[in-house]
């Protein structure tokens, strides 16, 4: 499922219109956003939490070239399962 497909089911279960779908899609996914830059852990009971996760920089190789090359620092976010989620995903598929 991808976002319009998100916003398509949010609007055709609970009786909205497609732009009002559109914003309660964006909100959600904008506090999430604002919370994960703000170093904050993001929890969904039911499904998992989100952090945001620092590397630091290192020295690396092309694996094409075998060139040298510095990779910066960088923050991804991570993603880990609740256990509920998982708890459906193995009942559902046994």
């Amino acid at each position: 499922m991808n976002k319009s497909e998100l916003i398509k089911s949010l609007a055709e279960e609970n009786g909205l219109s497609a732009e009002e779908a559109t914003v309660v899609v964006n909100t959600f996914f904008d506090c999430m956003k604002d919370e994960l830059i703000a170093g904050n852990r993001v929890e969904i009971r039911g499904l998992g939490s989100f952090k945001l996760k620092t590397y630091e920089g290192y020295s690396g190789r092309n694996p094409k070239t075998g060139e040298l090359v510095n990779v910066a620092p960088k923050r991804l976010p991570f993603f880990r399962a609740g256990k509920d989620l998982k708890d459906y995903l193995n009942e559902t598929t046994s």
